[in-house]
């Protein structure tokens, strides 16, 4: 028998467009996440008044305290979505933003369902910037503007830790900048040239195209071998080395998903089946250093310990799963965390069940809204199985797992807070906002514009005090172009405009 206060997951959903696609309708976020959360209603079979919580991921263009929406949103989208469902649930959630926020959400609600807080509770997200950026120059844009009343709680950006304004004055205003310095630390580390890291890219991505070209809500589902997908040309620019384009995470795309939790017995009482239970085994939320506290670079101790402590939770192995979703917005991720799984990335389970945000499409933070519905299907598909879903936020700064099953299983408390505490207590480097002086360089990339200019930024250590600096790095374009520019010596200067490295 299960308790009756076991969070079970119930119905799940999916939705997407294209441009180009048959019946494209140029449905605005709120749509998409309404035609989402239905979906996963009628996956169970259960009718919208019985929601008590709904919580939403938030859009990019909302994420941002900054940001303007181009054609208007909701000003409170979960009760949006709730109002095109005709649910009134006592609760409405704005999550914080981030990749994590789909299993994090899943974790939370989870929790608050097991000890009586929640009994249903709809989670949904959802991104129009594809239909967004087509709409937005046209002569009569439509107006996504909406005020559906009613409380709300908005979490916040959760920007802290993440995105700074030093930072971004010395040229790292962008996530595949700042995943290339984590990528070229993690290629130096392993002592690899240059083209076979980028191959190794293209290796590790090739299968993942495979999965999106059979996969309906793929916004690119095009099969690419691992040649063509590093191989710079016209259509796969340069981003910042060691990226082309085909490899970063694709934004533009128009996808909604959902999931549908509520306690056993309340799924008893509405009748839903139990074949169609999926439990939460193991969980995990975990939180990395800001990005120049980080021992190494190249590694993510939170990421690593995220994974490995769901699967502590659920009491198996990563040779006990069957289908396997890696947060793959950049190929960083997905190295890192099978490597902390022990597994190898041409594992024959894959390590997408979707494609992956690059081809798959990287519906800003909802994305692994998409991998829980898909894993849910799977251990459906295969009673007694298990999946993995791990999901990351900022620049590998938030980390958020989830362990799948239709075996019962009782909710378990993880550890993360404990565990989190023991990371945290790990001595950090200093940072100097002003550098000056003979230094060695860490990390870098080079980032290519548009305009054919290129730009370098360097993370560097001063050698006078061991302290970590951020600088732009133009006067030394030729050093970080060729061979290993990873523990050169250089010299650092502050400026009026920042930090700069210049040849020693």
């Amino acid at each position: 028998m299960v308790d009756p206060r076991t969070p079970v997951l119930v119905g799940v959903g999916q939705v997407s467009e294209r441009l180009d696609s048959p019946g494209y309708q140029a449905r605005s976020p709120v749509d998409l996440a309404a035609d989402a959360a239905r979906a996963a209603l009628a996956d169970a079979g259960v009718d919208a008044s019985a929601v008590d919580t709904v919580a939403g991921v938030p859009q990019f263009e909302i994420s941002l305290p900054w940001a303007v929406p181009p054609l208007g949103c909701s000003d409170n989208f979960p009760r949006s979505v709730a109002g095109r469902l005709g649910a009134t649930p006592r609760r409405a959630v704005l999550e914080v933003g981030g990749g994590q926020a789909p299993q994090h959400l899943v974790n939370e609600f989870a929790a608050a369902i097991a000890a009586g807080r929640a009994d249903v509770v709809l989670l949904f997200g959802s991104e129009a910037i594809s239909t967004i950026t087509a709409l937005a120059t046209t002569d009569s844009p439509p107006d996504f503007t909406e005020r559906p009343g009613g409380s709300l709680e908005a979490r916040g950006h959760g920007l802290d830790g993440i995105v700074s304004m030093h930072h971004v004055a010395h040229g790292l205003s962008d996530t595949p900048s700042q995943y290339a310095l984590i990528e070229n630390a993690r290629r130096a580390r392993l002592k690899v040239s240059r083209d076979d890291y980028a191959m190794a890219i293209g290796e590790l991505f090739s299968p993942f195209t495979a999965v999106a070209a059979a996969n309906p809500h793929a916004a690119a589902p095009v099969f690419r071998d691992a040649v063509s997908l590093v191989t710079p040309t016209a259509a796969n620019r340069p981003i910042a080395d060691p990226y082309t384009r085909y490899v970063v995470a694709r934004e533009k795309v128009n996808q909604g998903a959902a999931v549908l939790l509520m306690s056993a017995g309340k799924a008893r009482q509405l009748g839903v089946p139990e074949s169609s239970w999926v439990f939460l085994a193991g969980h995990a939320d975990l939180r990395e250093r800001n990005l120049l506290e980080r021992a190494d670079y190249g590694t993510s101790p939170a990421a690593a310990r995220a994974a490995q402590h769901a699967l502590e939770i659920a009491e198996i192995s990563s040779s006990d799963l069957t289908a396997i979703d890696l947060y793959s917005c950049y190929a960083a991720p997905v190295f890192i965390v099978a490597e902390a799984l022990g597994i190898a990335t041409n594992d024959a389970r894959g390590l997408t069940v979707t494609g992956g945000l690059p081809f798959f499409g990287g519906p800003g933070n909802n994305y692994s809204m998409h991998a829980i519905a898909s894993v849910v299907g799977r251990v459906r598909s295969a009673p007694g199985s298990y999946g993995f879903v791990g999901a990351n936020g900022g620049i590998m700064s938030k980390h958020s797992t989830g362990v799948y099953t239709t075996i019962p299983y009782a909710f378990r408390p993880s550890r993360s807070e404990q565990i989190q505490a023991e990371l945290d207590a790990v001595p950090a480097p200093a940072e100097a906002l002003s550098a000056d002086g003979p230094a060695v360089i860490e990390t870098y990339t080079v980032k290519h514009l548009r305009d054919g200019r290129r730009e370098g930024i360097v993370l560097g250590r001063l050698e006078d005090d061991g302290r970590r600096f951020v600088a732009r790095a133009d006067a030394v374009l030729d050093l970080l172009t060729a061979g290993e520019p990873i523990g050169e010596r250089v010299t650092a200067r502050s400026t009026t405009d920042g930090n700069v490295v210049v040849p020693r």
